[in-house]
């Protein structure tokens, strides 16, 4: 995936920039850390002259940046509203096959009208985290301007930081590689472990009704017919 991200870059430059970034928010996960870096470090002239052939060919880190915070923002509006005008009715419709019931939605309503902010705003900054944060946000009908918002406050650093240090880097671009790869890692098995405990849960759950169910099934037959009294 690294290898065709920096293949993309460097042939179609801005617009590779603002399509992987817009893709990497719209939950597929592709490595922002990777595209951001990489372009970032295409704008230092000596990495820019072995890899594209000429120092003239150096982007511009500011552009790096704007296609980078540009792309994030429209990645994450389709999938903000992919969830919100698609998602609950999905729901709705198969939720049961995906151990969701529509009032835990309407939960998750209430529960980002509260930490929405926070939610979305960190989560910008997580890899991994950051390609699907969108989705529930647009699920749960968080206020949409507070989702702009707080997005736009996590995408800046995250896109101008990451272009800053690429190009400060320049060939050496990789290394921040080091620092993100145990993040990514954690942050999947963090996901994973939230997965598993959901669905063991809901399994449970479901055997504890199943059961009270049979019992009272059970309760209902063995108390038979009522006994008419006698007859005066």
């Amino acid at each position: 995936m690294a290898e065709t991200v920096q293949h993309l870059i460097a042939d179609n430059g801005y617009l590779a920039v603002f399509l992987l970034m817009m893709l990497g928010c719209m939950c597929i996960p592709i490595p922002s850390e990777v595209v951001m870096a990489f372009a970032g470090a295409l704008c230092a002239p000596d990495f820019a002259a072995s890899v594209l052939g000429s120092p003239e060919a150096a982007l511009s880190v500011g552009w790096v940046a704007f296609w980078g915070i540009v792309g994030s923002m429209v990645g994450s509006l389709v999938a903000y509203w992919f969830g919100a005008w698609g998602g609950r009715p999905a729901i709705d419709r198969w939720g049961r096959y995906l151990l969701l019931r529509p009032h835990e939605v309407d939960r998750a309503h209430a529960w980002f009208e509260r930490r929405g902010e926070a939610v979305v705003f960190l989560g910008r900054l997580v890899p991994l985290v950051r390609a699907f944060v969108s989705l529930p946000a647009g699920i749960a009908r968080m206020d949409l301007r507070k989702f702009t918002l707080f997005t736009l406050f996590g995408v800046i650093p995250w896109c101008v930081g990451l272009a800053l240090a690429g190009k400060a880097l320049g060939s050496q671009w990789q290394t921040l590689e080091k620092y993100f790869v145990p993040a990514s890692i954690a942050a999947a098995v963090v996901l994973l472990a939230g997965v598993v405990w959901w669905v063991v849960k809901r399994t449970r759950e479901g055997r504890v009704t199943t059961d009270h169910l049979d019992r009272a099934s059970e309760a209902s037959e063995g108390s038979g017919p009522a006994t008419p009294g006698p007859t005066v």
